[in-house]
């Protein structure tokens, strides 16, 4: 069955080092029984009932401690307002866990003079951090500017010198009523490291164009995506490795066509989690890395929406109450490349009949059940498209030519319930159900893919006792897949040695059916004191279309070795982790008797607090892979020409550092580099080779300054090892096919050319009472480096030439928030 997070065309094309599960875990009776004693004590200690036992210790609610005041800044009564009295401008501040505002907006206006002054204001506070239960947390919470308005002495005084002038009464500065602070990231991280990515980050990052998982780019551990990009590659992974979900529900790709925008743009987003590895026991079926998009509440207050359009896309954006406990938002998004890109690659005589065209539109309704319940509704989905007329065809491949098409869509339906059933228990259930489809046209050449998803997730946290919280849950997937593919050569097998495509017999391959993936997880979160935390878990998987159950035990800690300003934190991980199969399992191109590959993930790091405004972290990594697929020429005994074996094996080792300095005054940004080594085996007795997407040094460099009057300057500027790359030592004539074959050299042992680019990204921002308009000027590749993508060869293989990526591109856009 094609696995959630992998596209069907994309294996079959050839994505032939993709890892697969292990089943070690339940390979001896002891070791089996301990598993399953693991299992039930965990799961008994999660649950919620054993709070209630007459002998247990009485459970105390968590200790909440509002932010206080540390430093305030003292503005002066805006001198185009005098006369104007006293005034009133109420905010809303977002602060990190160190206290430092990190957003602001105005929730109650008293006119742009008074509330640009009180932006200002609300920006430069620094706040003792909100706490539960002692640990710094983040917030949200409501704070009152009030304008007083000086009294002037007009009584001349000629008589003597005039006096000195008092000093303006300060401005009043106060949070409001307690009762609307609003406690966010209370949960304490299940893993070593969970990276985040801010909503007002994700806007205004430089060669990300407003785009969260273009931001993500950026991040430690994060290797670049070949062109055209689409991808997302983790740790030395392969990007089907990599479990990308929308609030718990699996979504198929990241980006649209070309990876120029991700398929959930960011003014839906509140948050994007970003977790390299050792992950919780919550997460499944992966063994690269996670990214979870967290879609924000509607605004209660009022109507309000944006308007934005740029050279790439347009968009629209409405949100805002429906009453008193519900409210909305309806957003969309369509691409306008084919409007210019076609014409221009007409002119090139490519043929185009329609350029990529990509949309995406999502919708949110929010209900208050109740003070302590929230049920939500989502729909997000999205569409890209492409279609190309080839007016001659390839000189190395006569039989490719003509019309070549694709086409992407997928849709979710999305049911969640959060419910506070008391001080120490929270039940969040999350439903989805959606499609996902995918066309692909080759002249006579033809692949379709058509599935059916339902998820269901449900996770129970309880306070178990002071020290002791537990979280257990069950994570269930169905896939219904109609898949029929029209090929030549061998169905999934990327076999450099079997000749031009058109002289390849053609096989029709098609299935049709079903699989269950269930699962079950719990993890404990203990903090005996000193600082220490202790996260032992676990995870059960089971897969109807393997008939395998895995288990995957899971552990990690983190030691606050300080605290304060110059909090120093270690941190550790290690575990198991399992991942089914793609289509390797699938009849009749398939086998169900492959396994699921496995991954042991090892990490240990150290974070710095360097005052309010600057943190450093270092993180070494490691995983071992074992049972990988590796597809294997088999002509007669198969129907689809190619076997699967779980004979591949792996290693992955790594380094990752990370220098942040938060958005404090008018500067923020950020250094992010990593440096790693990942390998591959197809078996025993054959060599190792680097992995295709083995990228030794990753460089990110990326920050923003506030020129004042509105204006907002940013760069970034990323430096990455080239693509490994396999060699080919020229070509010899095939008489049969009537073109020549590539003499291929030792597999991945050169590599492209280094790449290298700086983005710069100028905005302007005007406010008009409660709106906001923005111009920006997103410049990317401004150098015009001539980064190489690939290499072009001639059709004799006998002459080489290198084809370069984007060239210098400039993003001209507007923006109107209300």
């Amino acid at each position: 069955m094609p696995a959630p997070h992998a596209n069907v065309p994309v294996t079959v094309s050839g994505n032939v080092t993709a890892p697969r599960g292990h089943h070690v875990a339940m390979r001896t009776t002891t070791l089996r029984r301990v598993c399953v004693a693991s299992t039930l004590a965990l799961l008994f200690l999660s649950y919620p009932r054993i709070a209630l036992a007459d002998d247990a210790a009485p459970v105390q609610a968590p200790r909440i401690e509002p932010p206080r005041l540390a430093s305030d800044a003292m503005p002066r009564y805006p001198e185009s307002e005098r006369g104007s009295g006293r005034r009133v401008v109420v905010l809303a501040l977002v602060l990190d866990e160190t206290g430092h505002v990190v957003d602001a907006s105005v929730t109650e206006s008293a006119g742009k003079a008074f509330d640009d002054a009180a932006l200002d204001v609300g920006r430069a506070l620094v706040f003792e951090p909100a706490r539960k239960d002692g640990a710094a947390v983040a917030a949200r919470i409501p704070f009152r500017v009030v304008f007083e308005e000086e009294q002037r002495d007009e009584t001349p005084t000629s008589a003597e010198p005039p006096p000195e002038p008092a000093p303006p009464p300060p401005v009043v500065l106060a949070p409001s009523e307690p009762t609307s602070i609003e406690i966010r990231g209370a949960r304490t991280a299940r893993e070593p490291t969970v990276r985040a990515i801010e909503r007002t980050e994700m806007r205004t990052m430089a060669g990300a164009n407003g785009d969260p998982l273009r931001a993500l780019e950026s991040m430690p551990g994060v290797a670049r995506a070949p062109a055209p990009g689409g991808m997302l590659l983790v740790r030395g992974s392969a990007p089907q490795d990599t479990w990308i979900s929308v609030d718990g529900t699996w979504i198929p790709l990241a980006y649209h066509f070309g990876g120029v925008a991700s398929v959930i743009p960011g003014d839906v987003l509140e948050r994007l989690e970003y977790r390299p590895g050792n992950f919780g026991p919550e997460h499944g079926r992966a063994m690269g890395g996670v990214v979870e998009m967290q879609l924000r509440s509607p605004r209660k207050d009022r109507i309000g929406g944006l308007a934005q359009v740029d050279l790439l896309d347009g968009r629209l954006m409405v949100e805002g109450p429906l009453g008193e406990r519900t409210r909305f938002l309806v957003a969309g998004r369509r691409s306008w490349v084919d409007a210019w890109l076609g014409p221009v690659m007409r002119s090139g005589g490519t043929g185009v009949t329609t350029a990529p065209v990509y949309a995406d539109a999502q919708v949110v309704l929010e209900h208050d059940l109740s003070s302590s319940t929230t049920a939500r509704l989502a729909f997000f989905g999205g569409d890209d498209r492409l279609a190309l007329l080839l007016t001659s065809p390839d000189a190395k491949d006569p039989g490719f030519g003509g019309s070549f098409s694709a086409r992407t869509t997928f849709t979710r339906v999305q049911g969640r319930v959060d419910s506070r059933l008391s001080d120490r228990l929270r039940l969040v259930t999350t439903g989805s159900w959606g499609t996902h489809s995918e066309s692909f046209a080759g002249g006579d050449n033809r692949v379709e893919t058509l599935l059916h998803l339902a998820q269901l997730k449900s996770e129970l946290r309880a306070n178990v006792a002071r020290g002791v919280n537990a979280t257990g849950g069950i994570d269930l997937l169905y896939t219904h897949y109609d898949v029929r593919l029209l090929l030549p050569g061998a169905a999934g097998l990327e076999d450099p040695n079997q000749g031009p495509l058109f002289a390849a017999p053609t096989r029709r391959l098609d299935a049709l059916g079903q699989a269950i993936r269930p699962a079950a997880y719990t993890q404990l979160e203990l903090t005996p004191g000193g600082g220490l935390t202790l996260l032992p878990g676990a995870r059960v998987d089971a897969a109807t279309d393997t008939r395998r159950v895995t288990f995957d035990p899971r552990f990690a800690a983190r030691w606050d070795l300080t605290t304060g300003d110059y909090r120093t934190t270690m941190k550790g991980g290690l575990g198991i982790y399992h991942q089914p199969p793609l289509n390797e399992s699938i009849e009749p191109w398939g086998d169900r008797h492959v396994g699921h590959m496995r991954a042991i993930h090892a990490s240990v790091g150290l974070e710095q607090q360097i005052g309010r405004a600057f943190d450093v972290s270092v993180e070494g990594f490691a995983k071992e892979l074992d049972d990988l697929i590796v597809p294997r020429a088999a002509e007669t005994s198969t129907a689809s020409g190619t076997a699967y074996v779980n004979t591949g094996t792996g290693t992955v080792r790594g380094v990752e550092l990370l220098a942040k300095l938060r958005p404090v005054g008018r500067f923020s940004g950020w250094l992010a580099y990593t440096l790693s080594r990942s390998e591959r085996r197809d078996a025993e007795d054959e060599p190792k080779y680097l992995f295709r997407y083995d990228q030794t040094h990753v460089l990110s460099a990326l920050g923003s300054v506030d020129l004042g009057r509105g204006f907002t300057l940013g760069a970034r500027f990323r430096y990455v090892t080239g693509t490994p790359i396999t060699p080919l030592a020229g070509g010899v004539v095939d008489l049969d096919a009537g073109a020549y074959q590539p003499v291929q050299g030792t597999k991945y042992s050169a590599r492209l050319p280094d790449f290298h680019r700086l983005d710069v990204r100028l905005e302007k921002m005007w406010r008009i009472g409660e709106a906001r308009l923005s111009a920006y000027l997103d410049v990317q590749n401004v150098t015009n480096a001539k980064n190489p993508e690939g290499l072009v060869y001639r059709y004799d293989y006998a002459r080489q030439e290198r084809a370069s990526g984007l060239p210098i591109l400039p993003i001209l856009g507007l923006r109107g928030e209300l």
